[in-house]
């Protein structure tokens, strides 16, 4: 049978043929985009991502190595969640995989480095550091299997910038850290070049002046202090990147003097 134009002649043009065969593909094509979302198709990276932690809270990444994720190479570790719950083999997907990475190697050399020997301030043998990345607000995971074991990536490409930043500190100090940040009352200081914290003949000394020298070596700058409202201090150094300004922790501006 000829296919007819409405009110006209029968038409045997192959242009036009092609026209009325593409009509309903096209019209077909369209319609499987709105069921799907104009978008197009669901990403299956979008499949299972809940987020965990409170929205007002602080969340904590821990890097402790690397491991080979979707063909790249990503900092692997702890996400410490703001009621203190420790999601163990934690990857870090995403903005910042890198700097992470690099920032962590960094301190690991200096650690090789000054660890067991004086500070000659307090006379005190130095202590391990260790970064950890705090992300403002919840944080967007997925869990997932490898190799039988359960590991829990971090999609940081859906955090804003703005609430991520890097810090350092003593190594046994990170969950302590993490909790300050959350607790009500805590601000944050820089110690001045002469404070008498350095001098202090424990590991508070010890770590106040150690943050000061892996600053002069690349880490980022030291010789900040969470200030606790029990009186409590936690130094820490601040590595330059990233600096999410949404973090106050992050650039503090008052000056701490003890005391006593």
């Amino acid at each position: 049978m000829a296919l007819r134009r409405l009110g006209g002649a029968a038409s045997t043009n192959p242009h036009n043929m092609v026209k009325y065969v593409l009509i309903p593909i096209v019209i077909a094509a369209f319609a499987l985009l709105t069921l799907f979302g104009i978008h197009g198709l669901p990403s299956p990276n979008n499949e299972n991502i809940q987020y965990v932690g409170s929205p007002d809270g602080y969340q904590g990444f821990v890097p402790k190595g690397v491991i080979n994720y979707e063909g790249q190479t990503n900092p692997r570790g702890d996400l410490i969640l703001d009621n203190g719950k420790v999601l163990n083999d934690a990857i870090w997907h995403g903005k910042y995989s890198d700097t992470i990475i690099q920032n962590h190697n960094e301190i690991v050399e200096l650690n090789n480095y000054f660890v067991g020997k004086i500070n000659p301030v307090n006379n005190q043998p130095y202590a391990p550091l260790q970064g950890v990345y705090v992300i403002k607000g919840q944080v967007p995971i997925k869990e997932i299997t490898i190799n039988g074991q359960t590991h829990y990536v971090i999609y940081a490409n859906k955090i804003n910038p703005a609430n991520i930043a890097g810090f350092y500190t003593y190594r046994e100090w990170v969950d302590d850290f993490v909790a300050a940040l959350n607790t009500p009352g805590t601000t944050a200081a820089r110690l001045p070049g002469d404070s008498p914290v350095f001098k202090w003949t424990n590991t508070i000394g010890t770590v106040a002046y150690q943050t000061k020298v892996y600053g002069g070596y690349g880490a980022g700058p030291g010789g900040y202090v969470l200030v606790l409202s029990n009186g409590t201090i936690i130094p820490y150094g601040i590595p330059f990147s990233p600096a999410g300004s949404a973090i106050p922790f992050n650039s503090p501006q008052q000056i701490y003097n003890p005391s006593s």
